[in-house]
């Protein structure tokens, strides 16, 4: 690590609650008897840039099960806002006392701890230029590989001034939608790759993520991106499982 950095304290915060409406309950569906959100955790503990592991969820009774989770892989996690998800985060931020926040969710199960990384260290060797940093600006990468990176100070703007009900579900908006305020920085992939979709918010999804997961662990446990896109061009039919489901809009 670049010693002349500065000493910020990163997040790696995730939302994640089992009320979802098109798929409830996603974050605990188990493929080989473990959760998505156990593989997920797992994934991102190999992310090598020290960082507080952080799980966002709700003050729901049903999220309990996802604390459960927190408390069995021994990370860190915040009870917030279902709704106000902006909120949630900026709580989690301030109680973890947050520089640099990593937002991921846990519709993305496969997301590759390398990436994080890359990104990261795009995002830290340039700081203080960008106050947002993310592959998802312009889409190369698979749908699942979700990652936005921004300062605190960013979030706290946003929740001050954010009125819209869709900048508060969707968390960042506010920043992106101003570049004429903030300092963008995108990420982009050698090939475009964004029409695979690796995350999961319909049965459809998860029956592709199964699929994936049940092929590829017991060749290659700590796999990364470059296997997940061998993997799916061996199997190009199974693109098909999932090809019409559409994001939800923000």
């Amino acid at each position: 690590m670049n010693e002349s950095r500065p000493r910020l304290k990163i997040g790696i915060i995730v939302q994640a609650r089992m009320g979802a409406t098109r798929l409830p309950g996603k974050p605990l569906l188990k493929v080989k008897d473990k959760t998505l959100l156990e593989y997920q955790i797992e994934r991102l503990k190999r992310v090598r840039q020290p960082n507080t592991l952080i799980v966002a969820t709700t003050q729901n009774e049903n999220d309990q099960s996802i604390v459960a989770i927190c408390k069995q892989e021994k990370i860190s996690f915040y009870t917030g806002s279902e709704d106000d998800v902006l909120d949630r985060y900026l709580k989690t931020a301030r109680h973890y006392d947050i520089d640099v926040v990593v937002r991921l969710t846990a519709d993305c199960p496969l997301i590759d701890p390398d990436l994080i990384d890359t990104l990261l260290d795009e995002f830290l060797s340039h700081y203080p230029q960008y106050d947002y940093y993310s592959n998802t600006l312009e889409r190369t990468f698979p749908r699942g590989m979700d990652i936005e990176i921004f300062k605190r100070r960013s979030l706290e703007e946003a929740h001050s001034e954010s009125f819209l009900s869709s900048d508060r579900e969707h968390v960042t908006p506010f920043i992106y939608r101003h570049p004429e305020r903030y300092k963008l920085g995108s990420y982009r992939y050698s090939e475009d790759h964004s029409s695979y979709r690796w995350t999961v918010d319909t049965q459809e999804d998860f029956t592709l993520i199964e699929k994936m997961l049940e092929a590829i662990l017991p060749k290659k446990p700590q796999f990364n991106l470059r296997d997940l896109l061998d993997l799916a061009q061996e199997h190009p039919d199974w693109k098909l499982l999932n090809h019409h489901v559409e994001q939800k809009k923000i």
